[in-house]
């Protein structure tokens, strides 16, 4: 064998997938390492991430589909913002929406809607737990989700899902925010609880009153 010959070259890292740049970009805004307005350039992502253009603007096209991005033609990427304006009129129809679904949530519940309810809340728990704030974010929505879905009206659990959609560059501020999530899993315990007995209109008012830490909280943050 010829001792001069050259060694074999390293085989070269496959570029990320558009995939893993949307989760890292999606957690620092979700953790509020971004925040709401910041511009993002497809150059400096390239080379933060070692990914190609393609890639990159995958990812933008990604996270602007589940509501954290905004990509405006000849302007280029953002983190998407709200105006204190259209956070309070987002606002007020989440508590419209929430208010009657739990309203028309048969009481006591179905043991089942219980269970599965108790169940997502451990995860909520186990993910807070190990500060996985992604998680916790998806764990919340799903909790939720589950929970107005037993008002039997699936338009109405739509109309939430939507809010929740044009609501998430506040939520997911808050998701990493001292003492939120905490919060909010005690809240989730009471939801479950109040399911247990017969007082809709108490529920109702929890559902509401839950809203309005990570609204007071952007809102305070934007003036």
């Amino acid at each position: 064998m010829n001792c001069w010959q050259n060694p074999p070259r390293m085989p070269t890292p496959p570029d990320p997938p558009a995939s893993s740049v949307a989760t890292a970009l999606g957690e620092d805004i979700i953790f509020g390492r971004l925040a709401p307005g910041t511009r993002l350039v497809e150059d400096p992502l390239m080379a933060r991430f070692g990914a190609t253009r393609h890639a990159v603007r995958q990812a933008l096209a990604e996270l602007e589909r589940i509501g954290i991005v905004l990509r405006e033609k000849n302007r280029g990427a953002r983190v998407r913002a709200l105006t204190p304006t259209e956070v309070r009129q987002i606002y007020e129809l989440r508590e419209l929406l929430h208010r009657q679904a739990a309203m028309r949530i048969p009481l006591p519940a179905d043991p089942q809607l219980v269970a599965t309810l108790e169940a997502l809340h451990a995860q909520f728990v186990h993910h807070l737990q190990a500060r996985d704030f992604g998680a916790v974010h998806r764990a919340n929505d799903e909790f939720h989700l589950t929970l107005f879905a037993g008002c039997g009206n699936p338009y109405l659990v739509d109309a939430i899902r939507h809010c929740m959609w044009l609501s998430l560059p506040v939520r997911a501020q808050r998701t990493a925010a001292a003492g939120h999530s905490e919060a909010a899993a005690q809240e989730h315990l009471q939801m479950i609880r109040l399911l247990q007995g017969r007082d809709n209109a108490a529920l109702a008012e929890l559902c509401v009153a839950h809203l309005q830490l990570a609204k007071q909280g952007y809102l305070e943050t934007a003036k």
